[in-house]
Parts: structure tokens; sequence; C-alpha cells
């Protein structure tokens, strides 16, 4: 799903001040993957090609459910190893759809309400200027609609600290320091600072940690081999995977940030997965194998975002999904997800198709990077 200016990304507030590419081993090549060819092949060797990125993956899964992969590029700038095929990728805020379905969970098992009050979970925790747990509903959260200012906007420089490890309350506490955005429930505003929140109180009211959780509920449950939730200071990417770089600005040599520390996302982007697990993840989820009837329709209850938030026309937002209008009709249902180095946008519809786009770089080497990305990602679902 796309992103705009007005969006706050994890990687928006990194000042960006290294000057010299990192240098990395080789990768091995995943094999016995099947390469799509025509547009998607094409629209990957576009995103090397001409944007630049160092690699490009992608997964189509049709309505026979039968998933093609293709790839372009290379995995590692300094060896010129092959991209493995189905490579792992930072999913980023793709999380947030992972971390929603488990609070939705909650919801059906009867331990978390949607229109409760944050407080009930985690008393005396949401204090601010504006700010007030009593007054933000768990909805809310989910939504984007809570007014929580987004940590990642006074976070300073990210890349270069990018081997700290964050506490989850470290987050929060520096989005706390800030006004709120507007009173809970009378705007929309994309904030990271909902999904710390949300993470805490699958905590307080599960026992566990999130990634636990997330990895019960949600990946061993539906078979995803290849996705995982980082465990603590845990800064490397398992499998076969492309390298991930960051652009100071045009013209500047590629930064490889491949290793890092993914708690400055958390909650809402840590989780590291596959451009066909991805896929299966949304197609399971819409197709009502995750959550029970009445959690999934209020997942899929959207609200309009404001014409100025530089999305697409038509976009909304439900309870982490997004859903988007398709040039070829009807719906996409998915989310986008921008961390150091990765770039990956995922959805599937409702008649059974899927597709993600991963792009090695983020921030990308060209303005029109991410566009290019949005417009391949409907291809994938269209074509």
């Amino acid at each position: 799903m796309p992103k705009r200016s007005h969006r706050r990304r994890i990687t928006a507030a990194a000042v960006l001040a290294a000057t010299a590419l990192a240098l990395a081993g080789p990768l091995p090549a995943s094999a016995d993957q099947t390469r799509t060819a025509g547009p998607v092949q094409r629209g990957l060797d576009r995103l090397v090609h001409e944007d630049g990125y160092p690699a490009a993956l992608a997964a189509a899964t049709g309505r026979d459910g039968r998933t093609r992969n293709a790839a372009a590029g290379v995995a590692d700038l300094r060896t010129g190893a092959k991209v493995p095929v189905d490579g792992q990728v930072r999913g980023a805020s793709i999380t947030k759809s992972f971390t929603a379905a488990v609070v939705l969970q909650l919801v059906g098992e009867g331990k978390v309400a949607l229109d409760a009050p944050v407080e009930t979970y985690l008393p005396r925790l949401l204090r601010g200027d504006g700010i007030d747990g009593r007054r933000i509903t768990v909805r809310q959260l989910l939504q984007q609609t809570s007014g929580l200012p987004d940590y990642t906007t006074y976070m300073g420089d990210l890349v270069s600290n990018r081997h700290r490890y964050y506490e989850p309350r470290t987050l929060l506490d520096l989005a706390l320091q800030h006004k709120a955005g507007f009173p809970p429930g009378k705007g929309w505003r994309y904030s990271n600072t909902d999904y710390v929140v949300a993470g805490l109180l699958i905590e307080r009211v599960t026992g566990r940690p999130v990634g636990e959780e997330i990895t019960r509920r949600v990946i061993d449950r539906i078979g995803l081999r290849h996705t995982y939730f980082p465990t603590v200071g845990d800064q490397n990417i398992r499998g076969p995977h492309p390298h991930g770089y960051v652009s100071q600005k045009l013209g500047t040599p590629l930064l490889d940030v491949t290793e890092m520390d993914p708690s400055a996302a958390w909650a809402g982007g840590a989780l590291i997965t596959t451009p066909s697990d991805s896929n299966r993840f949304f197609s399971v989820l819409l197709g009502g194998r995750l959550l029970k009837p009445a959690q999934l329709a209020q997942m899929r209850t959207t609200v309009a975002i404001p014409a100025n938030a530089g999305y697409p026309k038509g976009t909304r937002f439900g309870l982490g999904l997004i859903s988007q209008p398709l040039s070829c009709g009807g719906l996409m249902w998915g989310h986008d997800g921008d961390f150091l180095g990765y770039a990956t946008y995922s959805a599937a519809t409702d008649d059974g198709r899927a597709a993600t786009i991963a792009a090695t770089a983020d921030p990308g080497p060209a303005k029109k990077g991410r566009h290019d990305i949005e417009h391949l990602l409907e291809t994938a679902l269209c074509g």
C-alpha cells in the first residue's frame, strides 16, 4: 500500500549521516521456485535498472492458489550474489496487520473489548498533553484514530543508532513527551505509537511476549515457514535474503543496513517474512481462517482518511488493514511496510488473488521508486 510524505515512516526520522558502503558476505540463492514472466518480471527489472534498487522481489498468487515468484537485481552489491527468489525481507509495518489480528483474536475470546478504553488493560499508562488512556479505545489504536503522537518523528538519527536496543516503554515515553495530534476519534493520522500500545496490551492480557503470541496465534497456526518475530538482540536475518540498503540522497553510495536491531519498530514493524508467506497471511486472513466472522468484519470496517494525507483516492483504513480500489475492479486489502533497508507492499483480494512486492532500499535511491512499487503491486493483482 502507498506511502506519502504526510505519513511518518520508521525511517523518516533517520538522519542519514553515514557515507561509506558497508560490506557483508555473500548469500545463498534459493532454489525450487517458479519464476514468473511477463509484466511482473518487467516491473521488477524497471525497479532495478531505472529506479536503482539493488534487488526487487515479487510473489503473485492467482485465484487457483498457485504462487509464482520472481526477482531481479543482486542480493549483495559488493559480491554481486544472486537474489534468493522469495528471500526473507523486513516486513516493517506489515507487522501491524499481524498485531491487529492477535488483538482481534483476544476480542473474539472475550478478553478484550474493542470499544473499551485502553485504561481498562493498561492502567495509568497513557497520560500527557491532550493524552488520556481513559478516553482512547482499543479500536482507535488499531485504526490510527487515537491522536497519539508518532514517536518515530522524534527518534533522531536511526541509521547511526541501528544497533541500539529500544525498550517498548522507551518508544512510548518518547511519544508521550509531545502533544496529542487531535482528540481521540476526531481525526486520523498514521502513528507507530498506536501499535506499541497495542503490543503492550497484548502482553498485559496474555502474560506473554508479543512476539510469542504472534508466533503461536498466527505464524505457526497458518504455517508461515519463513516468517518470524525477531527475539531481543537478534540483528540478523536468519534465512536466505537480499541485503537491505539506505540511500542518503540521490547520487550517493548506498549504505548496507542489513544487520540492525528491529526493536525501534517492535509490534508495529519488526517482523521478517517472505513475499509468498505474506501472500498466504493476507489470503488466509481475508478467507476467515484467522478470525471469527464478527472480528473480521470489524477489521474490515474502514474510515476515510484526510484528503491531504497523500494516499490515492479511495484509500481507507480499517483495523490494521488498508483497503484501496483496484483499476481492474474491486478492492485490495493489505498493508505496506518501510523500514531501514526494505520497502515491502502486500495485499490480497476477496476472490483469492494476492501479491507482494519488496525492494531492497529504503529510503530508496529514486523519488519515483515507491510509486513504481505501488503500481507493480496493482499490476500483479490485476494482470
